[in-house]
Order: C-alpha cells, then sequence, then structure tokens
C-alpha cells in the first residue's frame, strides 16, 4: 500500500468520512554543505521519494484535530488561534509550531481534521520533522481555501516552528529543500539570499542513503552548541557569519581551539560544495567523491559529529565504490544516514557488499534507500 493510500485509509478510520485531500513533503538527504547552513552558507541537498503525507479536511471554526498514524493514532486538539507548546516536545509540538507560525506570517490557516503518516525514518538524518512541518504548512493552507505558500513563505514558517516550538536551532537548508527542491535533482541553496538553482544528478550517476543503524537526536546531540561555537568565532573574527570568513581569517585569529576547529570546518565545507557543483557540472565522479570523503573527515575531526558505526559504514563505503564516487555522513550528525554517490552501475554490487561487511550496532537488517 503506498504511503498516499495508508493515510487516506487512516484519515477516515479516524474520522469516519474522507478527506477534502492529501498534502505531501519528501524528505532531503545533504550531498554537501553539513552544518554551514546556520552560518550563511552553500549546500547541496536533494529531495528524496521518502516523505510525509498530510490527509485533511476543512472544518468551520478555530479547531485543529489531528491523529499522527504512525504513532499509535495517538491524537491532539487545539485552537489554532491559541495553541499552547508542548512539553517534552514530540510531534504535536511541530504541528501547533506550524499553525502558529504560520498565523504569524500573515499565511492562511483553516480549521482542519487531519491524518499524519511518513515513510521517513524517524532519526535518520534524513529531516523528518522539516518534513513533516511542510506537509502540514500546506495542509493547513489547503483547509483555508488558499494556494499554496510560496516555498520561501513555507520554509521559514518551518524553520520557525523548529525554532520557537521543538528548540533546535536549525538553518534553513532542510525546510527550503524540501520546499523548493525537484525529485531526482540536487538544489543549490545560498543560505543567506534563499537563492536557489536546480542541479541536476549526472546521467549514469546513482545516490544511495544507508542507515547506519544509530538514532540520533539533535538537541540531545548537542546541535545547538555547535551553532554557538560558530557564532563565537565569527564574533571574534568581527564578521555577522562565518561565511564571510576565509582560513588564513581563521587561522590567523586568537580563536578557542575548539572554536577554531568548528570554523575551519564550515569555511572549507562551503568550498567543498562549490567544488562538488563544479563536478557534478563537469560529471567528474573522481572529484566529487574527493570532497566527499574530505567532508567526512572534516566532519568526524573537526566539527566532531560523527560517531564510530557512521565513521565504519562511510569507510566501507568508501572502499567498496573507489574512486568513482564516495560516501560521508549526512545530516546533523551523531548517528542516523550516510551518503553516497556513484556510478549507477554499480548500485547492485556495492549494495551486497555492504551488506556482507556492515552490521549495525542494533543488529538491524540495513535499510537502503537509492535515488537517481
Amino acid at each position: 500500500m503506498t504511503l498516499i493510500q495508508r493515510t487516506i485509509d487512516g484519515f477516515a478510520r479516524s474520522y469516519s468520512h474522507a478527506p477534502d485531500g492529501v498534502t505531501f513533503a519528501p524528505g532531503r538527504v545533504n550531498l554537501m554543505g553539513e552544518h554551514v547552513d546556520y552560518n550563511d552558507g552553500l549546500v547541496l541537498p536533494m529531495p528524496i521519494a521518502a516523505g510525509t503525507a498530510v490527509a485533511w479536511r476543512a472544518r468551520p471554526g478555530d479547531e485543529i484535530c489531528a491523529v499522527a498514524l504512525d504513532l499509535g493514532e495517538a491524537r491532539d486538539r487545539f485552537k489554532k488561534a491559541s495553541p499552547e507548546p508542548v512539553e517534552p516536545v514530540d510531534w504535536r509540538a511541530y504541528l501547533r509550531g506550524m499553525a502558529a507560525e504560520m498565523r504569524a506570517a500573515g499565511l492562511p490557516v483553516g480549521g482542519a481534521e487531519l491524518a499524519i503518516a511518513g515513510s521517513i525514518p524517524r532519526g535518520s538524518g534524513l529531516s523528518s520533522s522539516a518534513s513533516l512541518c511542510v506537509a502540514l504548512g500546506r495542509a493547513l493552507g489547503a483547509a483555508a481555501g488558499a494556494p499554496d505558500p510560496s516555498p520561501d513563505e513555507l520554509a521559514l514558517a518551518a524553520q520557525a516552528a523548529e525554532h520557537r516550538w521543538a528548540g533546535v536551532q536549525c538553518g534553513i537548508m532542510d525546510q527550503m529543500a524540501i520546499a523548493a527542491g525537484t525529485p531526482g535533482s540536487a538544489l543549490l541553496l545560498d543560505c543567506r539570499s534563499l537563492a536557489t538553482r536546480i542541479v541536476p544528478l549526472p546521467l549514469g550517476w546513482a545516490v544511495m542513503i544507508v542507515q547506519s543503524g544509530v538514532r540520533r537526536g539533535l538537541v540531545d546531540g548537542h546541535y545547538n552548541q555547535r551553532r554557538r561555537d560558530c557564532e563565537a568565532a565569527a564574533a571574534v573574527l568581527g564578521i555577522p557569519m562565518l561565511r564571510d570568513a576565509n582560513i588564513a581569517m581563521v587561522e590567523g585569529a586568537k580563536l578557542d581551539e575548539t572554536v577554531r576547529r568548528r570554523a575551519t570546518h564550515v569555511v572549507n565545507e562551503i568550498a567543498r560544495t562549490e567544488a562538488t557543483i563544479a563536478g557534478f557540472e563537469r560529471a567528474d565522479l573522481v572529484a566529487v567523491g574527493k570532497a566527499m570523503r574530505a567532508s567526512h573527515a572534516s566532519l568526524r575531526d573537526l566539527f566532531a559529529v560523527s560517531v564510530p558505526a557512521v565513521d565504519d559504514l562511510v569507510d566501507c563505503l568508501n572502499a567498496e565504490i573507489g574512486l568513482a564516487g564516495g560516501a560521508r555522513m549526512t545530516g546533523g550528525g551523531f548517528g542516523g544516514a550516510v551518503v553516497a554517490i556513484l556510478e549507477a552501475s554499480a548500485v547492485t554490487r556495492v549494495t551486497a557488499a555492504i551488506q556482507k561487511v556492515y552490521h549495525s550496532p542494533c543488529g538491524d537488517p540495513l535499510e537502503i534507500m537509492i535515488e537517481d
């Protein structure tokens, strides 16, 4: 059964009538540019086939009712004009946050009945929370009888929901990739201007996403501390954001050694994003693979957001792929997924090999997704 049909059926079971419609938002995998979005840098994410579906039906009045089909059909009900925060943070925080932040931005929000389901593994580093927010934003707007908000409007409301309602001080990459991306292509995003450009995946290339088996959490995983480290570096350098720095500035400044490592990663990662885009445009898989390997080493050694199981998985993939491509951790870190870019003709061989040589810490079979 497809995700859309499962969501429609769950809605009918929960409310005893059919929905008016269904919205969908994909997840995303970040190909290059990790932890640079909140530094106003350049990133290269890609929407994926997995995502979040929200079946909706407009209802008169101020009330929003929702059921989370994947969470034991847990329910929520609140007034759209006065949602209350949720502690501890769970799916309801994102729902209430989207209703509040869309209204604060002047975007229409209708009274609604909602049923939510997804196909993105939670804690995988594939942005299930941003996917949820964007899908909810589209459903709440549709219930008000309004056209879809622009990608920028939807992404900014979703980011605000993460910041103010979930306590994660994320950048804008996930939300923009999901709201503005095109399936089968990467999206070059300038996180300062929000300018975007579609970057097609070269013919004969594939993107492989492999779950490490280590579930991650952004707040518990010190994501917010990494952002504070970057802000501290920018303050010492006397610049608005690390986007404005270069390596000479970082090496010459009187920075705490930990802060210096964080800043070094960000400056070099932005350059790696530019190199990766150039590699895509030349269809140079060797150059892209080199950037992927360097990015993972930097995230492991300078930004300190990898974990041993993820490092092992990256090493296994890089050994099997060889020089024509490469692998790196993807997402905020501390577990989750690994992304590889490789020749499409090598996918079957690499998949078979990695299933033999890598063993998930939890003992579960490997989850492997292919995007091409």
